[in-house]
């Protein structure tokens, strides 16, 4: 039987990459959105510049769930190199839309699918001569098809053309006359709507559709970040191209269009963080954007600055690895070499955050912490969240939020004659005092060096001195955990001894997971870690669990080994589940992964999730 279903299904667009196809299909998306029905846009898209498969997939979700579900009930097979695989991923009893120009053997066809063909490549070859015409406007008259197949009102795609192209009435009239030639050959040819079906609610409210790079950029902004030092390298180079559009927008004067920030694109990484660095120093806030080939060059820069204590915060929009991996694929792979970034002895601080709402709080968020803590702050991204819209509440911000630049000495605290040392614990909490270069004309100086020194900054290779300032560096790692956010927990309806740990990106699924898995008799705990150092609290909810799993999108199980390395927890304790593929993690595999870890799971029904 085919699929009927209101405002609750996954449509996947299978395109050459290349083809123009990315603007028609966000279109789409947003469509529904103005409908009132809430939606979770993915796109999968190949390193190479053109030619290769890509996909784009629209999760539409009156309930709100935002995550990637797993499986397909509509298919846009647009692909012929991949057709083979869109089919298969229909989920039985679902439809399948392709360009029916040329014929193809039923063989290519499955039987518990609904076929839907639309001569798109016949239609355009008729109405336009320019062959790229005739290929951008393919896209736009297989969005008008789509809108009569699905019922969604003409007249939003309509005022979505109308702003993407103000004050160019020929394109607006030729994109609007595409659209209606999808739309009028299917009412015409065929039975509108099918069984999936998009009807006006009011679940989007005040939300907004922005992508994680965007928001992050803008929480820099907010925190005070002045200084932007980077390196293009995907997925992370939108990030900084937004701080800049950004900037440019709020950071310059309005009278003498005098700029108030420095953007540098560096030859490398390395000479990025060098300049972030040497910003932080004095007394900037600074940032980079990068991914794991760029962490990995900034090993040594990395570790002066938590050696030497400046101030530093790195966005790092993670990717598949390791080299250069699967550089538009997503994963969560960075975690051990960021919290253990460089050689000898470090820790750094990491903040996780689940969406791009979270990106903008974070990001500004960040600043704070790197001056109160002066060491690198990882703000931990990745391309789902990065490069992917998603819904999230609009962007809050008290105007009355000051900017906490930690212990900093002024000119009149040096004047009055205290002792000043630049790695002295004054207070215990293992945080010194600093001061900015050139706040005083005769105190307050000091050298700032990678090598061994004592309290007063001076040089030395006692052993004495360097144990001092190694414990008190793990003193000031301990009181982060005062500030850094603190771990959100789920509590299950029903009392329950299992438990689930996850982080980042994968929040939006497990959200979903938890409600299936609580659909099917399981109850779970969830908790959300957002930051390492760990907070009480983490170690509490794994020692009142007698199984915890920890949800992780990278191969080793990073977070797990963070986990038991940090707090000497019973490795038996903490169940991995894994996901790797490159792709966002489903609620559907967490769910089916958890149950059938379960001490039960012979038992239990298997036809629910795959």
């Amino acid at each position: 039987m085919p699929i009927e279903s209101v405002n609750d299904f996954v449509v996947r667009f299978a395109n050459v990459n290349g083809s123009g196809s990315a603007s028609a299909n966000q279109m789409f998306a947003r469509a529904i959105l103005r409908m009132g029905v809430p939606v979770a846009a993915r796109n999968i898209f190949p390193s190479n510049i053109q030619g290769l498969p890509t996909w784009y997939e629209v999760r539409v979700s009156d309930h709100g769930w935002l995550g990637a579900r797993g499986g397909t009930d509509l298919m846009v097979a647009m692909n012929p190199q991949t057709w083979d695989k869109d089919v298969a991923a229909i989920q039985p009893g679902g439809y399948l839309f392709y360009d029916s120009s040329r014929p193809i053997p039923a063989s290519k066809f499955r039987e518990d699918v609904t076929v839907i063909g639309v001569p798109l490549t016949e239609i355009c070859n008729r109405e336009y001569k320019d062959p790229r015409q005739r290929q951008l406007f393919k896209n736009i008259i297989c969005i008008g098809a789509l809108l009569a197949l699905l019922d969604i009102e003409v007249s939003l795609v309509e005022a979505l053309l109308d702003e993407q192209f103000k004050g160019k009435e020929k394109l607006i009239s030729a994109n609007h006359k595409a659209l209606h030639i999808g739309t009028d050959w299917c009412r015409a040819n065929l039975a509108c709507p099918i069984g999936l079906r998009v009807a006006h609610s009011d679940a989007v409210g005040d939300r907004i559709f922005v992508d994680g790079n965007t928001a992050a950029a803008l929480g820099a902004v907010y925190g005070g970040a002045t200084v932007c030092a980077w390196y293009p390298l995907t997925p992370s180079t939108s990030l900084a191209e937004a701080f800049t559009s950004y900037c440019k927008r709020l950071r310059s004067e309005p009278v003498t269009d005098k700029h108030r920030y420095a953007i540098v694109q560096a030859e490398d990484e390395l000479a990025s963080i060098g300049v972030v660095i040497g910003a932080g120093w004095n007394g900037a806030r600074a940032f980079t954007a990068t991914s794991g080939p760029g962490i990995s060059l900034m090993q040594e820069f990395l570790g002066l600055a938590y050696f030497a204590e400046v101030p530093a915060v790195i966005f790092n929009v993670q990717r598949g690895g390791p080299s250069t991996g699967m550089p538009t694929r997503t994963q969560q792979s960075d975690i051990l070499s960021c919290a253990w970034a460089s050689h000898g002895d470090t820790k750094h601080v990491l903040i996780f955050p689940r969406d791009p709402g979270e990106a903008f709080e974070f990001g500004a968020t960040a600043f704070d912490l790197a001056d109160r803590l002066q060491t690198p702050v990882f703000v931990m991204l990745d391309l789902d969240i990065g490069m992917n819209h998603s819904l999230v509440a609009p962007f809050a911000w008290d105007d009355a939020r000051k900017l906490d630049r930690g212990k900093v000495m002024t000119h009149d605290d040096l004047a009055a004659g205290g002792d000043f040392g630049r790695y002295y614990d004054v207070d215990g909490d293992g945080i010194p005092y600093r001061t900015y270069p050139g706040t005083h004309p005769t105190r307050g100086a000091y050298f700032t060096r990678g090598t061994t020194r004592d309290a007063y900054a001076r040089y030395t290779e006692e052993g004495g001195p360097y144990v001092e300032n190694m414990q008190r560096l793990l003193r000031k790692f301990e009181t982060a955990k005062r500030y850094v956010p603190g771990p959100i927990v789920q509590r299950a309806a029903r009392t329950t001894r299992t438990g689930v740990i996850h982080y980042g990106s994968t929040a939006a699924a497990m959200d979903e997971a938890l409600v299936l898995l609580r659909d099917r008799g399981i109850d779970v705990d969830g908790l959300r870690v957002r930051a390492f150092p760990f907070s009480k609290g983490i170690v509490d909810f794994i020692a009142a669990h007698d199984r915890v799993f920890v949800v992780e999108q990278n191969r080793d199980a990073q977070l797990r080994t963070l986990l038991i390395a940090e707090n000497a927890v019973d490795p038996q304790k903490l169940v991995p589940v894994l996901h790797y593929d490159g792709t966002p993690i489903t609620a559907r595999f967490i769910a089916k992964s958890i149950s059938a870890l379960m001490p039960d799971s012979l038992d239990a029904p298997k036809e629910l999730l795959s």
